[in-house]
């Protein structure tokens, strides 16, 4: 069958448009190289000590690993505290976020030492996205209710901490880490990235399926938007916590530790 000019130039047209939908997620098919170390960085009411349990899982596979405190007061403040940690790093990074550090990592992750992108129930905007529009798309989940403000700054009420952020969590446990919970400036969630790392970067996504705080069909529809390899967990908001081995075996999966 013979084709003409206009018919080709059709066919071309939707190869091009198919190939641009399936690199839409950059970071689908790239094996991430191999790295030496991690940078984990905090979301909102919780400070850099919450990755405790899987710090000490990298250790004993012999990763370096660094926990930044990130400052909750904007977003350019927090991405610069997360780039002088990386900037500090010999050799290809793994770099890791938990619920509004995906923000973080989604802008500074396409600093030269990042060799992956770990996406834990977290954030995961595109370049100038507004965040807070996409999430109104899903049902509100419950912890939003619990937010108390003195003036400008933002906490989580003991029940919603409680019952929302550490659900599974014991009791106890989860009133330790209550005590120690860092508020965070409503200047902070006004920020919008201007980069979307995961789109050149290998990428890796950690669900809640039990979570409170991130709607999880929000957090799958991010993680497939972005083309990452994707585990559920059967976890509360806080499942580097209460599932710190899964959580930890995707990290060595973006390291090119293990498949």
């Amino acid at each position: 069958m013979m084709i003409n000019r206009r018919t080709f130039s059709a066919i071309a047209m939707v190869g091009a448009a198919a190939s641009l939908v399936s690199t839409r997620g950059m970071a689908a098919t790239p094996v991430p190289a191999k790295a030496c170390n991690v940078v984990l960085v905090h979301g909102l009411f919780a400070d850099g000590s919450c990755w405790s349990e899987v710090i000490a899982r990298l250790q004993g596979a012999g990763l370096n690993a660094t926990a930044v405190q990130s400052p909750l007061t904007t977003l350019p403040g927090a991405v610069a505290s997360a780039q002088r940690v990386l900037d500090r790093q010999d050799g290809p990074t793994v770099l890791v976020g938990h619920s509004f550090s995906g923000m973080i990592v989604t802008e500074v992750g396409v600093h030269p030492n990042v060799s992956a992108l770990v996406y834990v129930a977290a954030r995961a905007p595109d370049a100038g996205e507004d965040y807070t529009a996409l999430a109104n798309t899903f049902p509100t989940p419950p912890a939003s209710a619990g937010i108390l403000f003195d003036g400008d700054e933002g906490r989580l009420s003991e029940a919603a901490f409680l019952r929302d952020f550490a659900g599974d969590l014991p009791e106890a446990k989860a009133k330790v880490l209550y005590a120690v919970q860092e508020p965070f400036q409503k200047s902070l969630l006004t920020g919008k990235t201007t980069h979307a790392a995961w789109r050149s970067k290998p990428s890796f996504y950690a669900v809640s399926t039990e979570d409170r705080t991130i709607n999880p069909d929000l957090e799958r529809f991010m993680a497939k938007r972005m083309g990452a390899k994707t585990i559920e967990v059967k976890s509360s908001h806080l499942s580097l916590i209460s599932h710190p081995d899964e959580i930890t075996g995707l990290i060595l999966e973006a390291a090119g530790q293990h498949s």
